[in-house]
């Protein structure tokens, strides 16, 4: 997971190298979401050996993250 400098934009992503991703992201070098968010800072991550698991945990992830938009964006 990765986030903005103002923290205000969460990333969630999947990569067999995670230092050559976290390189790409903080030097803008990739076009799309984390270019159009500044999205340069690393904040956690996760090592998984089983890839059913690791897209298992991003749905969630993602579907949680969903969950507290439409939590908040609530009148």
């Amino acid at each position: 997971m990765s986030n903005s400098p103002k923290s205000a934009v969460l990333y969630t992503g999947i990569t067999g190298d995670l230092s050559r991703r976290v390189w790409q992201h903080k030097n803008r070098l990739l076009p799309g979401f984390t270019s159009r968010y500044n999205v340069t800072r690393l904040v956690y991550y996760e090592r998984f050996f089983y890839p059913d698991l690791l897209l298992r945990e991003k749905k969630r992830s993602k579907a949680g993250d969903a969950a507290r938009r439409s939590i908040s964006s609530s009148p």
